[in-house]
C-alpha cells in the first residue's frame, strides 16, 4: 500500500494520545436516518450504513466520524437514527469499524442526545416534528420547557435526577463505543441539541445549578465530559463538537463563550474541539460563505492551544490545504463534499501532489 506522503499539510499524519491519523482529511458526522424504527433492530446499523462509511474509507479518508448516534431512544433526532444504547447496536457497528481499520482509516463515533429537537421526521419526508401521540413519535426533553419552534412539541424540563441519568447514558454509550471498536469518541454539544441547549441562554431558562450563569450553563457539558472520560481509555482521544455561535445578536451562545468553554474542556480531558456553528434558533440567518466557520476554529486554537478541526463549505483541496498551512486548524472535516465525492482524499492527493492509502483492489488502476 502507498505510504502517506508529507507533501502538504493535508497528507501529514496527526497524533492525539496514542492514535495517529494517517492524514488530516476527516469525515464530519452526517445523519443517514436509515435505521429501523421498531423491533429488535431499532437503531441498528445496516447495509446502507456499512456501504456509506466503507466507500469513504476506501476513498482515503483519514478519520471517519460515524453520524450522531443516540445514547437513548429518546435522544434520537428522528425515529430512524442510529443508536448505541444496547449490545445489538454494538455488534452491527463492530462490522463497520473492522472494515474502516482494514482500510487504514481511524473509526470514530459521535454520541448524542437531541433534546428539544428530538422526534422529527426524515429530511426527505419534510423533517417536520412528530407528535408524541404518533406511532413514531415521543415526548422531547430539554433544559427548559421552551420549544425549538412554534411547530415543535414543548419539551419536558429535565429534573436533576434525569440530568444525572442522561450523563450516565453518555458514559454507557462511550463504553459501548469502545466495545464496538471505535478509537475516537466525539460528544455532540452543537447544533441546538441537548448539550448545546444547556449552554445557551436562548434555550436554557433554568434557575437552579444548571441555569443562569456561565458556570451553571456549562455544568452539564462538563459532567458529560467527565463521565465519558472516566470510561474512555486514557490512551484514546476524546473530541467535543460545539456550535461556536448561535448567530443571535443577543441572548445566545457566542464566540467568547466558546473560547472560555474550550479552555475548560481541555482541562477536563478533551483533546480536540470540532468547531461548527448555529442550530439553536429557528429561522436565524447564517452568513454562509466558503470557510465561514474557520475563523471561529482559528480563534479557539490561538487563544487556548486546544487542537481544533474546522468544517463548513470546504470543498476545494487548495482551500483545505491553505487553512492548515495558515495554522487556522489542525484537521479538515468534510461534510456534504464527501457525500458528493467519496474519494475526495484521492482527488486532493492528485491535485496537490500528496499520497493517501489506496486499496489493493484499486491500486493497479490509479
Amino acid at each position: 500500500m502507498p505510504a502517506v506522503s508529507a507533501a502538504g499539510a493535508l497528507f501529514e499524519p496527526y497524533t492525539l494520545r496514542s492514535v495517529t491519523f494517517p492524514n488530516r482529511i476527516w469525515m464530519s458526522p452526517m445523519c443517514q436516518y436509515s435505521a429501523e424504527v421498531f423491533g429488535p433492530n431499532a437503531g441498528v446499523a445496516n447495509d446502507w450504513h456499512f456501504a456509506h462509511y466503507a466507500a469513504r474509507a476506501a476513498g482515503g479518508t483519514g478519520l471517519i466520524l460515524v453520524e450522531a448516534t443516540a445514547v437513548s431512544p429518546e435522544g434520537r433526532i428522528s425515529p430512524a437514527d442510529l443508536g448505541i444504547w444496547n449490545d445489538t447496536q454494538v455488534e452491527a457497528l463492530r462490522r463497520i469499524t473492522a472494515f474502516l481499520k482494514a482500510q487504514g482509516t481511524t473509526p470514530g463515533i459521535q454520541i448524542a442526545h437531541a433534546g428539544r429537537k428530538a422526534s422529527t421526521d426524515r429530511p426527505w419526508l419534510g423533517g417536520a416534528p412528530i407528535a408524541p401521540g404518533d406511532a413514531e413519535g415521543w415526548q422531547p426533553v430539554g433544559p427548559s420547557p421552551v420549544p425549538f419552534s412554534g411547530k415543535h412539541t414543548v419539551p419536558t424540563e429535565l429534573t436533576i435526577d434525569q440530568i444525572r441519568e442522561v450523563v450516565g447514558q453518555f458514559a454507557d454509550a462511550a463504553r459501548r463505543a469502545l466495545e464496538a471498536g471505535f478509537k475516537v469518541v466525539e460528544i455532540h454539544g452543537a447544533h441546538g441539541y441537548l448539550i448545546g441547549e444547556f449552554l445557551s441562554p436562548h434555550s436554557n431558562k433554568r434557575t437552579d445549578a444548571y441555569g443562569g450563569s456561565f458556570g451553571n450553563r456549562t455544568r452539564f457539558a462538563l459532567e458529560v465530559v467527565d463521565a465519558v472520560r472516566a470510561v474512555w481509555p486514557e490512551e484514546l482521544p476524546l473530541f467535543f463538537r460545539i456550535s461556536a455561535t448561535d448567530w443571535l445578536e443577543e441572548g445566545g451562545w457566542n464566540g467568547d463563550d466558546t473560547v472560555r468553554l474550550a479552555a475548560l474542556l481541555k482541562e477536563h480531558g478533551v483533546d480536540l474541539l470540532d468547531v461548527s456553528t448555529g442550530g439553536n434558533a429557528k429561522g436565524v440567518r447564517i452568513p454562509v460563505a466558503p470557510g465561514y466557520q474557520v475563523p471561529f476554529a482559528a480563534r479557539v486554537r490561538d487563544e487556548t492551544t486546544l487542537p481544533v478541526a474546522t468544517v463548513g463549505l470546504i470543498t476545494d483541496p487548495a482551500q483545505a490545504e491553505k487553512i492548515l498551512a495558515n495554522g487556522e486548524a489542525d484537521a479538515i472535516l468534510l461534510g456534504r463534499e464527501l457525500l458528493r465525492n467519496p474519494s475526495w482524499a484521492r482527488q486532493a492527493a492528485r491535485e496537490l501532489g500528496g499520497e493517501v492509502r489506496v486499496p489493493d483492489q484499486y491500486g493497479w488502476a490509479i
